[in-house]
């Protein structure tokens, strides 16, 4: 039989705008308890925006834990009180890359670091592409953000020789690889999303979650 990981307790250690930290008392195997560190996360979507060329729309910004930037998808947190996934990723893709899509599946759900934190992600493949008016940008790195569209074969390629270093987007990439080169089908978007964390959200008031 399975062992049940039961918490006995959990204590806050940071509060930050995007990120919380808790550690857990867990009990282990044989009784004991230990303590782990856990990351709490808003949860995310990302993006695989395909057009009629099989090209994709893939951002290129700065990452401040990687001290580079980095080729990524169109992203964002879910840090809106209440907004369902399919709704924070229309309105990322409007944000970062100013398109609309007409037909919405989900690629992949994925959980990025499990070690040690609970960051959840689901991935969206976005085709019948439109322009739409871009957002402002809302943070210092998305001001400095590059755009460019990269053939989905091409995509391919960076991913393994390790130009693109997101797992986020590696992900995405080669799920829709998978779907318009091996036949395989994406999901319905009425899917819920069960890995979608809710600690930091339940604890916060809204409607923007990352106010303290």
């Amino acid at each position: 039989m399975a062992h049940d990981f039961e918490v006995r307790s959990s204590e806050l250690l940071l509060d930050a705008p995007i990120i919380a930290v808790r550690r857990d008392e867990v009990v282990m195997p044989g009784g004991t308890t230990a303590y782990r560190e856990v990351v709490e996360h808003f949860g995310a979507v990302a993006i695989v925006a395909v057009d009629d060329e099989e090209r994709i729309a893939m951002v290129n910004q700065y990452r401040r834990s990687a001290d580079r930037r980095l080729w990524e998808l169109p992203a964002g947190l879910l840090d809106i009180k209440g907004e369902d996934e399919l709704t924070g990723a229309k309105r990322e893709l409007q944000e970062e890359a100013g398109l609309a899509a007409a037909d919405w599946s989900v690629l992949a759900d994925i959980i990025t670091s499990p070690g040690f934190c609970e960051e959840a992600v689901r991935v969206f493949l976005a085709r019948g592409l439109s322009a739409v008016p871009r957002m402002d940008a809302e943070g210092d790195e998305e001001a400095d953000m590059d755009f460019a569209w990269v053939p989905l074969d091409e995509a391919v390629d960076r991913v393994i020789s390790g130009d693109i270093l997101n797992s986020i987007a590696a992900t995405g990439i080669l799920a829709a690889y998978a779907v318009y080169r091996g036949g395989r089908k994406p999901r319905s978007v009425d899917e819920p999303f069960e890995l979608r964390p809710t600690a930091m959200a339940a604890r916060r008031p809204g409607p923007d979650l990352k106010k303290l």
